[in-house]
C-alpha cells in the first residue's frame, strides 16, 4: 500500500483524497490554516464537475447546497439580449450543471474526508515548506502552528498547493513569473429574492467597458427564506494582490452599469446591497511542460493555473485527482503511473489554459460591442445571428469535454428567450409589458 501524501484541503486535495480512498489507499492531508472555514464565493460547476461529484458519491449532499441551473442568458451594455442557451440536463446532456458556494463545497469534501477516513486524515496548521525526492520516495518539510518545524516521509507527494504553489516554484525555479492581465475582478454576494426562474446565470456588459456574470449559489440560504447570489465584475484597473480574501470597494463598479436595464433584475441595486466584495487580478501564469519532479506530482492550480472564468479551473482540479488515483492504482509502477497521469492530462489541460486567456464565449458580448460601437442595437440578429452564436458556443463547450447535444446534427441550440412560451416565458417577461429586447420587426 502507498504512502500517499497530499499538500492542501481545497478541492482539488480533498477530492483527489476521496479518489484515493475509493482505490483503497489512505492518504494524509497537511493543510496551511489552523482551521477550515466555508470561505469564498461561488463556482459554476460544469455537467462533467458534476459527473465527478457523483462518481464520488457525495451527489445528494451537493445536491443540497447546490442550485441546478436552466438558463444561460447574455446581455449587451445596456440591457439588450444578444444570445441564450439551456444548462445542463435541459440542454440535453447526462448531468446536471450546478452552482455552489465554494466554501460550501470545501466544507463538503472535508466532511466526507473527515467521515470515511478518520479525523487525522487531515492535519491543519501545517504549512509545507518544500520537498526532497529520496530513494523510493520523497520528505517534505512542514512549519506547524507553534513554530517549529518538522519533517515527514512519503512514496507520493501530491502537491494541490493552489495558485501560490510553493512545489510549483521549487519544481520550476526558473519559470517566467506570472504577467498581470490588466484586469481585476471584483467578486461578490448579495442575498436577496431570486430573480427570474432561480436558476439562470447572466452575462452582462461590454467587455470594452466592463463585464459582470451573476447567478445564484444558494436557496433559503441560512434560513431567510433569500437566494444568495454571487456576481463576479471584470474591469481594467491597477495591479491588486494575487490573494482570494483581498477585499473590494463595489463604489469603483456600481458606475460602470448605469445604462443597463434588465426587466427583471436591478444590477446596481444588487450591487450595493452586496454582503462581500473581493478583489482578484487575472494573472498569467504560463503553462509548465511537465508536472513531475522524482515522485512530486502537481495538481489543480499549482499544475495549471487558469483564468477562473466558465468554472473550469475548480472542475478541472476534481477531474486531476480521478485520474490521478485511477493511474496510481492501476500502474504499479509508481513513477510510470505518475507519467501516465500527466501525459493524460497536462497536453488537453494546457490547452485549456491559453483559451482561458481568450474569453472563450463571452467574446460574443465584444462581438457585439465593437459591432455597435457599444450603442443599442435594432435587431440581434442583425448584429449576431444566431447561427455565428451557436457556432462559437458549441466549439467551446466542445474544448471543456462537454459537446453540445444536437449541434452536429444541426439543431440549434441557441434561443432568444422572447421565443419561450409558457411557464418560462413569465420569468423573462413581466407581465403586461413587451420585451425590452426583442427586436423591432418582432
Amino acid at each position: 500500500m502507498l504512502d500517499i501524501a497530499i499538500i492542501g484541503a481545497g478541492p482539488a486535495g480533498l477530492a483527489t483524497a476521496l479518489r484515493l480512498h475509493q482505490k483503497g489507499f489512505r492518504p494524509r492531508i497537511y493543510e496551511t490554516v489552523e482551521e477550515l472555514r466555508p470561505l469564498g464565493v461561488g463556482i459554476d460547476v460544469k455537467v462533467y464537475g458534476t459527473k465527478e461529484l457523483i462518481e464520488l458519491g457525495i451527489y445528494d449532499e451537493f445536491k443540497d447546497i447546490s442550485v441546478d441551473a436552466k438558463h444561460s442568458i447574455f446581455y449587451n451594455n445596456h440591457g439588450q439580449e444578444i444570445y441564450a442557451e439551456l444548462c445542463g440536463v435541459h440542454m440535453g446532456y447526462v448531468h446536471e450543471q450546478r452552482f455552489v458556494h465554494r466554501g460550501y463545497l470545501q466544507m463538503l469534501l472535508f466532511d466526507k474526508v473527515v467521515e470515511r477516513m478518520g479525523a487525522d486524515t487531515v492535519r491543519q496548521g501545517a504549512r509545507f515548506l518544500g520537498y526532497r525526492n529520496v530513494d523510493g520516495g520523497v520528505e517534505f518539510d512542514l512549519r506547524l502552528a507553534d513554530g517549529t518545524t518538522e519533517t515527514q516521509r512519503a512514496d507520493v507527494l501530491i502537491a494541490a498547493d493552489g495558485i501560490k504553489s510553493l512545489a510549483r516554484k521549487q519544481m520550476h525555479p526558473t519559470q517566467a513569473e506570472p504577467h498581470y492581465s490588466g484586469i481585476t475582478m471584483y467578486r461578490g454576494t448579495t442575498l436577496m429574492e431570486p430573480y427570474a426562474d432561480g436558476h439562470t446565470i447572466l452575462h452582462i456588459g461590454a467587455p470594452q467597458i466592463a463585464s459582470m456574470i451573476v447567478y445564484p449559489i444558494a436557496e433559503n440560504f441560512e434560513g431567510t427564506g433569500k437566494t444568495l447570489v454571487n456576481w463576479v465584475v471584470e474591469r481594467e484597473r491597477d495591479q491588486t494582490v494575487e490573494d482570494w480574501n483581498a477585499t473590494g470597494d463595489v463604489d469603483e463598479i456600481v458606475p460602470l452599469f448605469d445604462s443597463v436595464k434588465i426587466p427583471f433584475l436591478d444590477v446596481q441595486e444588487m450591487l450595493r446591497n452586496n454582503r462581500e466584495v473581493y478583489l482578484f487580478p487575472l494573472i498569467r501564469h504560463d503553462p509548465l511542460e511537465n508536472w513531475i519532479d522524482g515522485r512530486v506530482v502537481l495538481i489543480g492550480d499549482a499544475a495549471h493555473a487558469m483564468y477562473p472564468r466558465g468554472g473550469n479551473g475548480a472542475c478541472q482540479a476534481i477531474v486531476d485527482g480521478g485520474v490521478i488515483a485511477e493511474k496510481l492504482n492501476s500502474i504499479l509502477d509508481v513513477d510510470a503511473a505518475l507519467k501516465e497521469f500527466q501525459d493524460e492530462r497536462l497536453p488537453r489541460v494546457n490547452g485549456m489554459v491559453m483559451a482561458h486567456r481568450g474569453e472563450g464565449y463571452e467574446v460574443i458580448r465584444r462581438m457585439v460591442g465593437d459591432r455597435t460601437d457599444c450603442q443599442p442595437f435594432t435587431d440581434i440578429e442583425d448584429v449576431l445571428p444566431l447561427e455565428e452564436a451557436d457556432e462559437i458556443f458549441s466549439k467551446y463547450h466542445a474544448m471543456v469535454g462537454q459537446p453540445r447535444p444536437g449541434f452536429e446534427a444541426g439543431e440549434p441550440t441557441g434561443f432568444r428567450t422572447w421565443e419561450l412560451d409558457g411557464e418560462d416565458a413569465r420569468f423573462f417577461r413581466p407581465a403586461g409589458s413587451p420585451h425590452p429586447t426583442q427586436p423591432a420587426s418582432a
